[in-house]
């Protein structure tokens, strides 16, 4: 299997008791899965370094509506607003043109008037 990582966000939190969060955007290569880990590890010094490790995986749109903005929800709305930029609007892309025989990207998003 292989997997294609890119860090969303990470969290540490210490000095005696460590708490490591890392937020990753995954793509797995042989099911062609994209998805969000979450990487976590508990270190406790004071109990002779106990450690406990897990990771738990999520679906995008999961990740996106748990509670709060994060910076890993912020970094992973600038990853898929990127990949969509790129499909929709090429450097060569005029603006004023519309492609596809589609409304440009931006139009898209704007609401609609309000008709009498």
């Amino acid at each position: 299997m292989a997997f294609l990582k890119r860090e969303l966000h990470r969290r540490v939190k210490g000095p005696e008791v460590t708490e490591l969060d890392f937020w990753n955007l995954v793509f797995d290569t042989d099911t062609k899965r994209l998805y969000v880990e979450h990487e976590w590890a508990h270190l406790d010094s004071r109990i002779r370094g106990a450690a406990e490790y897990r990771t738990d995986v999520m679906d995008i749109a999961a990740y996106l509506t748990q509670g709060g903005q994060t910076a890993g929800h912020r970094e992973l709305w600038r990853v898929l607003r990127g990949i969509f930029k790129e499909q929709f609007e090429p450097e060569e892309y005029d603006s004023e043109v519309p492609f596809s025989g589609q409304a440009p990207a931006q139009e898209i998003e704007r609401p609609a008037s309000n008709r009498p």
